[in-house]
């Protein structure tokens, strides 16, 4: 008996140890689970056709951009004329002479090979970079579509969305019909594209809540100025209408993403998604953002829709199976990479938009870490007063500048209201005035603004030398 009670406690005791270790390793094992589903999910096949949609609507948009350049005469404007550039890189500059002009014919040829899918993987990777180069010339010409289209030209780069509907396509199959691969791509790269719209719809409705905007501004100073509109004028102009209508932007925003995620919600989101970008695109001049948020609706709902509402640009003998995904599990774990990338990727952009937290101020006012961060029709300056200073250290004489004389209209209106842009532009003086006159001066700025309708005030400290303060990220000049 005492033998047997003895083995009993053991076994009890075992049990119960046996039972502790494994609720001790459940989560770890169920995270690890949960991670390998996640992982076979991004990197199971689906239909090519949506992201394919999307890369043909892509290519056009731009190439519709570059002749919109061109017939604003834009390209000298805003890349030849100035003689001075607010680069984000310093030693980035436009090219000389009819170079840039040669850079955005390239520009549009890349697009359209982009579109029509031919030589892809080149094509689509010269052209990131092309727009990225645009890009990165000049603050004044800082846009949020143009950011983002060269976040989507990344993504698309490293995509195989040349699989259906390109040219590649029928080469291939052109030259080995048994050989040319599935019109399928990994779910990743469909996942990447989506995720970066869903991150700019969202933070762009985190932005909103502010009590400037809670309360209907700046968007009803905005509407004002369409009361002569036919019909809807006098609507728009009062001040109910500029509330209403920032309050339902600051919704559909936050919750744009999440609806087109769904697909019980997607035909909800898309329907709200169309009529939200159209009415920007009438109420705004915001260029092609509107249009290529629209076109983006093609990666949310099922990969295979083009083939069941497009069935003529397709061949029978090319549908991956019936459109539903294709498991991959030996690809699943060859791209460990790609996913890893894919997430280092989506952290990167989650935080980003959130870097105004780390400065002082209000980033409305300061501008600090507003660019890149989907902060959009959020404010309004009004500058009444921007006298730009030098003192000459060794005569102790001050003159102000004349600004037209240095800047460009649209340089001169985006730098009045963007203490980083004075701040470099207060360097550029001191650098020439050391190379003309042997000394570095003292570059001072006067500059009184209001924001969204409140009082004017100083928007940077009018005693400070603005030449000695650091450039780029670490520009906040805060008033006394």
């Amino acid at each position: 008996m005492t033998t047997g009670e003895r083995s009993t406690s053991t076994c009890t005791a075992s049990t119960s140890t046996s039972t502790s270790t494994s609720t001790t390793t459940t989560p770890t094992t169920a995270t690890r689970a949960l991670a390998r589903r996640w992982a076979a999910y991004l990197s199971a096949e689906v239909d090519a056709a949506s992201l394919a949609v999307f890369r043909i609507a892509y290519g056009s948009l731009i190439a519709w951009e570059v002749v919109r350049y061109v017939l604003h005469d834009r390209i000298y404007r805003y890349y030849i004329e100035p003689g001075f550039y607010f680069s984000f890189v310093p030693f980035i500059r436009p090219w000389g002479g009819t170079g840039m002009y040669w850079h955005f014919a390239a520009l549009f040829v890349l697009s359209l090979l982009c579109a029509a899918g031919l030589f892809y993987r080149v094509s689509a990777a010269l052209l990131c970079a092309a727009l990225a180069y645009v890009f990165l010339l000049d603050k004044a010409q800082y846009l949020n579509h143009l950011y983002l289209l060269c976040l989507l030209g990344l993504l698309l780069a490293v995509a195989p969305a040349h699989r259906a509907l390109s040219l590649d396509r029928l080469r291939a199959r052109r030259a080995s019909p048994a050989g040319a691969p599935a019109e399928t791509a990994p779910r990743l790269y469909l996942f990447a594209l989506k995720a970066q719209i869903a991150i700019v719809y969202f933070y762009g409705g985190v932005a909103k809540l502010n009590g400037d905007w809670l309360r209907g501004q700046p968007l009803t100073m905005w509407l004002a100025e369409h009361r002569g509109a036919p019909l809807v004028g006098p609507l728009l102009a009062t001040p109910a209408a500029g509330l209403a209508l920032s309050w339902a932007g600051l919704l559909i925003d936050l919750s744009m993403g999440f609806l087109l995620f769904s697909r019980r919600t997607f035909p909800i989101g898309a329907a709200l998604a169309v009529v939200f970008n159209l009415s920007n695109a009438l109420l705004f001049k915001i260029g092609i953002f509107p249009y290529a948020m629209i076109a983006s609706l093609a990666l949310f709902a099922d990969p295979s829709w083009p083939r069941r509402r497009l069935p003529f640009l397709f061949r029978s003998a090319d549908r991956p199976g019936d459109g539903a995904e294709v498991p991959s599990p030996a690809a699943g774990r060859r791209r460990g990479l790609p996913l890893a990338l894919l997430h280092g990727y989506l952290l990167v952009h989650l935080a980003v938009p959130l870097r105004h937290w780390a400065y002082p101020g209000d980033v409305a006012w300061n501008e600090a870490g507003h660019r890149f961060s989907w902060r959009m029709k959020l404010r309004d300056k009004d500058v009444s007063e921007l006298d730009v200073r030098v003192l000459d250290p060794r005569t102790g004489v001050r003159e102000s500048l004349d600004l037209e004389a240095w800047l460009t209209d649209r340089q001169l209106g985006e730098m009045s209201a963007r203490p980083d842009m004075i701040v470099d532009f207060a360097h550029h003086v001191a650098d020439r005035w050391r190379e003309d006159f042997g000394v570095r001066p003292i570059v001072t700025a006067k500059v009184v603004a209001s924001l969204n309708g409140g009082p004017y005030r100083d928007l940077v400290d009018p005693t400070l030398d603005l030449a000695s303060q650091p450039r780029g990220l670490l520009a906040v000049v805060q008033p006394p």
